[in-house]
């Protein structure tokens, strides 16, 4: 997936300082940046969504935009 084509999902303004310090905390003991981590969080979410419930299907983009 090229850059142009990724999503931005802006969602530490919405947290509290408290869970942001506690994400940051968690993502520089595991070697990640914050959105690394938020990113490595949500992939393991999906996967094991996946994993009980099947398959999402994801409909695919207009390319000519």
């Amino acid at each position: 997936m090229t850059d142009k084509k990724k999503k931005n999902a802006v969602i530490f303004n919405r947290v509290s300082p408290e869970i942001h310090q506690k994400l940051k905390y968690i993502a520089e003991y595991e070697g990640r940046t914050i959105n690394g981590q938020a990113l490595y969080l949500i992939l393991t979410c999906i996967r094991d969504f996946e994993k009980k419930h099947g398959t999402i299907p994801v409909e695919k983009e207009d390319s000519s935009q």
